[in-house]
């Protein structure tokens, strides 16, 4: 199959800023890229924006999150330097020395303190630099609670992808692509685009509430085990998308997860079985929702999660992509 995607579309979505909380840029470019090939297309109370293909048959909702991890600025001292908390999971040994951007196009250097040993760094011990010399120098740019994220601009050459916000911008990515192919279904899609699952899997649990799926099925980011040294894990870079069979958050609903294996088989499409040992997605709330809705995952497999530099290859996202929709338009086996 061809492996030629969009990268246009794909920078633009991996450079926008919109994180936990602040999704509305992303939303927006998304809901325009989309809405002429939906029938449906809303922004919920919370911020999710769902878009729906009508069918006749049960209802399959198809989650991937917009937001990704950053830091919100909680003091500025009188030189104004500026203290932080993490949105979403940081590490401070990741965090030291980035370079991070404000929705306003501040741009600062995440500095430390003097530290005897990198073993007692802490994210208390971190502090941002945005070149102030006074609190108010710095507070005519920043204000307590803003939000800024890794600043990095995406690379995309013929074989990966490298970019901060992978998780899980290549997930609505690949959403985006599969809703422009599938012609057919046979269910109502509702493709959810959905909001704070960094910060505890929250959007998807209210959207999930007010669909009331059928299915669901969640597109994300997921760990691999092929790096030197790496936690023993059967998922490669390159060796096509990750059925999940559990997470921390959730153990895949059998349908769900063999239908998902007989539409790779059937299409000759490149898979591997994913075990992850941490971590959740979106179907950790989908499936818990009302009285329960059978649910799994496919996910990208991406090196260097909650970095500056994720990294994905091409032929997994072009193979999600075919898979998605190959998932999407076959009858799930009742």
């Amino acid at each position: 199959m061809s492996y030629s995607l969009n990268k246009e579309l794909l920078t633009e979505i991996l450079s926008i800023f919109s994180p936990s909380g602040n999704e509305g840029l992303i939303r927006h470019l998304i809901e325009e890229e989309i809405k002429d090939y939906v029938d449906e297309i809303h922004t919920d109370a919370l911020g999710n924006l769902i878009a729906r293909k009508k069918g006749n048959g049960r209802k399959v909702m198809v989650a991937g999150h917009m937001d990704q991890i950053g830091m919100m600025i909680t003091y500025i001292d009188d030189h104004g330097f500026l203290r932080f908390t993490n949105v979403g999971g940081l590490s401070p040994a990741v965090c030291y020395s980035q370079r991070v951007i404000f929705e306003n196009g501040t741009i600062g250097v995440v500095g430390t303190e003097k530290l005897d040993s990198l073993k007692d760094l802490t994210l208390e011990k971190l502090f941002i630099d945005i070149g102030a010399s006074t609190r108010e120098e710095a507070e005519k740019l920043v204000s307590i609670g803003d939000t800024c994220v890794y600043y990095s601009e995406p690379l995309i050459d013929d074989k990966k992808v490298i970019s901060p916000a992978m998780d899980d911008r290549i997930g609505c990515f690949i959403m985006i692509e599969a809703i422009k192919k599938i012609n057919e279904s046979p269910y109502d899609l509702y493709f959810v685009f959905t909001v704070q699952e960094e910060v505890g899997i929250r959007g998807a649990k209210t959207s999930a509430y007010a669909i009331n799926p059928d299915y669901g099925i969640a597109l994300d980011v997921t760990s691999t085990g092929d790096t030197p040294k790496a936690k023993t894990m059967a998922v490669k870079l390159g060796n096509g998308p990750a059925i999940k069979v559990r997470d921390n958050s959730l153990l895949c609903h059998p349908k769900i997860k063999n239908h998902m294996v007989k539409q790779a088989k059937a299409h000759n499409i490149p898979y591997q079985m994913e075990v992850l040992e941490f971590g959740g997605t979106d179907s950790g709330s989908i499936h818990l929702t009302r009285e329960g809705v059978p649910s799994g995952v496919l996910s990208i497999p991406t090196r260097y999660i909650h970095t500056d530099c994720e990294m994905c290859h091409i032929t997994d996202i072009a193979n999600s992509i075919e898979l998605t929709a190959k998932i999407l338009e076959a009858e799930i086996e009742a």
